[in-house]
């Protein structure tokens, strides 16, 4: 069956399009467009119309897509920013016109569920349990379990939420960083109430926060998603990478080979969390993976 995936979060709208047949999986394509659709939703509750407007966009440019490639079932999740904003109907209905379906606003929950059943599909059960972190635009996932979800939560500690919050001046001061490790360390020990984040035996990260910064660690001269996947990251690099994203300017995260666009200016805000989340596990490595949230969507369709 050949199946499509939306993912429509805070930063970014990505689109899967694969054949699954049994237990085989096979990619057909995947792409991504930073259209920031939470702009400003923290501060205002509501989506901006230039907001909208941009992700409509990329669901028109996904919906060519989908009808080209012979699509039979379509899931599209919309997450953080979704959740919270008041005027979601707008983006709603403007992607039912577009695609012919209504975009599910999942809880947090849900968002936890379909990451970690993408993210763990590529490990055996013995190397669990597992703790897959999801740093997403609005929110991040906290997720533990071994073959199923034994407990999940998701914090309002996004990258773009937290650059919001903290990092509004371009460059980040120590005085900025500070409050926004507060603020973080904080939700991390909220989460850790249900979570039990110190016991895993696998610490798997997944989106583009946890990918850009392995992609870093790696020193990749481009973004290489085959040499991203699957990589061990140690603790120590993540923590080097994350100064080194606060500290350097616009222009030097803009020039590095690997980095998105739309990543220049929330990278230093989710490199932090990573780097916040890794001290707080106590894990000496994490694993980056590209299979998350979309895969574990394409796969519930089947």
């Amino acid at each position: 069956m050949r199946v499509a995936a939306i993912d429509c979060g805070t930063n970014s709208i990505r689109l899967l399009i694969a054949d699954i047949e049994g237990a085989n999986f096979r990619e057909i394509h995947r792409e991504m467009e930073i259209v920031r659709l939470g702009q400003g939703v923290d501060k205002t509750g509501q989506f901006h119309p230039d907001a909208i407007l941009r992700t409509l966009a990329a669901v028109n440019k996904f919906a060519t897509e989908i009808a080209k490639r012979g699509v039979e079932k379509i899931r599209f999740c919309a997450t953080s920013a979704t959740r919270d904003a008041t005027n979601r109907d707008l983006f709603i209905d403007g992607v039912k016109e577009r695609l012919g379906i209504a975009p599910e606003v999942i809880p947090g929950e849900v968002e936890a569920a379909l990451s970690f059943q993408g993210a763990t599909r590529d490990f055996p059960a013995t190397d669990g349990p597992f703790l897959v972190i999801d740093i997403g635009g609005g929110s991040t996932e906290f997720v533990f379990g071994t073959t199923d979800v034994e407990f999940a939560k998701s914090m309002n500690i996004g990258c773009v939420r937290m650059t919001e919050r903290h990092f509004t001046g371009g460059d980040a001061d120590p005085g900025q960083i500070a409050a926004a490790i507060e603020d973080i360390d904080e939700a991390i020990a909220q989460a850790a109430k249900i979570v039990p984040i110190t016991e895993s035996k696998t610490l798997i990260a997944v989106a583009g926060t946890a990918t850009t910064v392995a992609a870093a660690a790696l020193e990749l001269r481009t973004y290489d998603r085959y040499a991203i996947h699957l990589s061990r990251i140690s603790a120590e690099k993540v923590h080097a990478t994350s100064k080194m994203f606060l500290s350097s300017k616009r222009e030097d995260r803009e020039a590095l080979g690997y980095m998105h666009p739309g990543r220049v200016d929330v990278i230093g805000a989710g490199s932090l969390v990573l780097s916040r989340i890794m001290l707080a596990t106590g894990a000496f490595e994490f694993v980056a993976s590209e299979s998350d949230i979309l895969d574990g969507m394409a796969w519930s369709l089947v």
